[in-house]
Protein backbone atom coordinates (compact mmCIF):
# COMPACT_ATOMS: atom_id res chain seq x y z
CA UNK A 1 0.00 0.00 0.00
CA UNK A 2 1.31 3.77 -0.80
CA UNK A 3 2.21 5.89 2.28
CA UNK A 4 -0.23 9.42 2.13
CA UNK A 5 -0.43 12.18 4.28
CA UNK A 6 -3.03 11.92 6.71
CA UNK A 7 -5.47 14.27 5.21
CA UNK A 8 -6.75 15.53 8.39
CA UNK A 9 -3.26 16.84 9.15
CA UNK A 10 -1.48 19.92 8.73
CA UNK A 11 1.02 19.51 5.90
CA UNK A 12 3.97 22.11 7.33
CA UNK A 13 3.96 21.22 10.79
CA UNK A 14 1.61 17.69 11.36
CA UNK A 15 -0.61 19.59 13.82
CA UNK A 16 -4.14 17.45 13.93
CA UNK A 17 -7.23 18.93 12.70
CA UNK A 18 -9.10 19.77 15.85
CA UNK A 19 -6.17 20.21 17.78
CA UNK A 20 -5.67 22.96 20.43
CA UNK A 21 -4.11 25.50 18.24
CA UNK A 22 -6.22 24.74 14.83
CA UNK A 23 -7.22 27.75 12.70
CA UNK A 24 -10.56 27.01 11.52
CA UNK A 25 -12.56 29.48 9.06
CA UNK A 26 -14.57 32.14 10.64
CA UNK A 27 -12.99 30.35 14.38
CA UNK A 28 -15.55 27.40 14.08
CA UNK A 29 -14.54 23.77 13.96
CA UNK A 30 -17.87 24.01 11.93
CA UNK A 31 -16.64 25.72 9.04
CA UNK A 32 -13.49 23.39 8.70
CA UNK A 33 -10.10 24.92 8.06
CA UNK A 34 -9.11 28.46 7.65
CA UNK A 35 -6.15 27.32 5.57
CA UNK A 36 -5.96 24.86 2.98
CA UNK A 37 -3.98 24.50 -0.57
CA UNK A 38 -4.28 21.64 -3.18
CA UNK A 39 -2.44 19.58 -1.68
CA UNK A 40 -4.24 19.38 2.10
CA UNK A 41 -4.80 21.40 4.77
CA UNK A 42 -2.91 24.41 6.66
CA UNK A 43 -3.38 24.82 10.87
CA UNK A 44 -2.41 28.48 10.64
CA UNK A 45 -0.99 31.82 9.35
CA UNK A 46 2.38 30.61 9.90
CA UNK A 47 2.61 27.19 8.25
CA UNK A 48 0.06 28.82 5.07
CA UNK A 49 3.28 31.03 4.69
CA UNK A 50 5.68 28.71 5.04
CA UNK A 51 4.25 26.25 2.88
CA UNK A 52 3.48 29.52 -0.15
CA UNK A 53 7.71 30.13 0.06
CA UNK A 54 8.57 26.38 -0.27
CA UNK A 55 6.15 26.25 -3.27
CA UNK A 56 7.40 29.61 -4.84
CA UNK A 57 10.99 28.59 -4.53
CA UNK A 58 10.02 24.92 -6.57
CA UNK A 59 8.23 26.78 -8.81
CA UNK A 60 4.89 25.01 -7.70
CA UNK A 61 2.51 27.81 -6.66
CA UNK A 62 -1.20 26.99 -7.50
CA UNK A 63 -2.84 28.70 -10.57
CA UNK A 64 -6.31 28.52 -9.27
CA UNK A 65 -7.87 28.37 -6.35
CA UNK A 66 -7.75 24.86 -4.30
CA UNK A 67 -11.17 23.42 -3.89
CA UNK A 68 -12.72 22.93 -0.58
CA UNK A 69 -11.27 20.22 1.19
CA UNK A 70 -14.44 19.44 3.10
CA UNK A 71 -16.95 20.25 0.84
CA UNK A 72 -19.07 17.43 0.02
CA UNK A 73 -18.60 16.39 -3.55
CA UNK A 74 -21.94 15.11 -5.18
CA UNK A 75 -21.43 13.09 -8.53
CA UNK A 76 -24.17 12.96 -11.02
CA UNK A 77 -24.58 9.56 -12.38
CA UNK A 78 -26.89 9.55 -16.06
Amino acid sequence: MLARPDTYRCIECGLPYQASGFSYYHGELEQGPAYWTDRGILCSPKCSLAHYRKRAADGTLQQAPAPDPFEVQTVTRR
